[in-house]
């Protein structure tokens, strides 16, 4: 009798602390909510209140597109006129074109600087220098080699964002306890095993956080890249309304990039908690 009232406190001890667990992350959940709906909420009324006395300004008054009535009333016209669709489209592939080909070359790399010291040593003082270089300042030079405008835009994004992912998973590699490595060794794995089961595992938190970085810095320079030479995409499409002295739609495209780039990295901040071994808060 003992034994099973002892069981039975252990099992309704486990039930209420699990179903503490469960009321934080319920009422976390609920404050992150709240916060986020505040925080917009303040944003949008001091946009309110700055385009009230832009539109109440003769001086300003033709400038009273930019207020946050105009732009919201803005998106019904720009998506019936497909516009919207087609600068996100044309932006979305230039960014993930040039997201996939700086995983592609980064990761590899930063694996080797993390693995090979004297690969490391050899290429850090290039690495940095070319690293520290804008990648707007390249420009120039990509309309020469590239035929086409996209794979100019697809190179500058693959060329800025290639350093944090690079970066961050030499970092994580680092960081990982050598005798691991000693370990599979010596049980017979092969290099591909290595990989597979030893090296990604332990570094996709460093992985995708560099993932996250270099996506903000890729869709910071895709916006100004497209606003030279191309006919499609969000910065041309800022550039268009800017011409044409369309300010409602202009601030539209401007939110609309906000948007996009705050759902893909909140993307990557799930990605991260979903498939990394570290827990905590982004």
């Amino acid at each position: 009798m003992s034994s099973n009232a002892t069981s039975g406190a252990a099992i309704a001890a486990a039930g209420v602390t699990g179903g503490s667990a469960g009321a934080r992350a319920a009422r976390a959940a609920s404050r992150g909510t709240l916060n986020f709906v505040v925080g917009l909420a303040i944003l949008a009324v001091l946009w309110g209140i700055g385009g009230y006395f832009i539109a109440a300004n003769p001086k300003t008054a033709g400038f009273a597109g930019f207020g946050l009535l105009p732009t919201l009333q803005a998106f019904p016209e720009l998506w019936n006129l497909g516009k919207l669709q087609a600068a996100t489209y044309a932006s979305g592939y230039r960014l993930g074109a040039g997201m996939l080909v700086a995983v592609a070359v980064g990761v590899p790399i930063g694996i080797l600087m993390g693995r090979v010291a004297w690969f490391r040593k050899l290429t850090d003082s290039p690495f940095q220098f070319l690293r520290m270089i804008s990648p707007l300042s390249w420009m120039p030079i990509t309309v020469l080699v590239f035929s086409a405008w996209d794979d100019s835009i697809i190179f500058l994004v693959a060329f800025a964002s290639v350093w944090p992912v690079m970066y961050q998973t030499a970092a994580g590699l680092a960081k990982v306890d050598p005798a691991w490595f000693k370990v599979a060794r010596n049980l017979g794995a092969s290099p591909l095993q290595m990989l597979t089961q030893i090296i990604l595992p332990a570094i996709s938190f460093d992985i995708f956080t560099g993932i996250r970085l270099a996506l903000g810095v890729a869709w910071v320079v895709l916006v100004p890249a497209e606003l030279l030479g191309v006919t499609s995409g969000l910065g041309y499409a800022i550039k268009d309304a800017r011409e044409t002295l369309s300010y409602d739609h202009l601030t539209a495209m401007v939110l609309t990039i906000g948007i996009i780039g705050y759902f893909l990295d909140t993307i990557c901040a799930m990605l991260i908690k979903r498939f990394s071994w570290h827990r905590g808060d982004l």
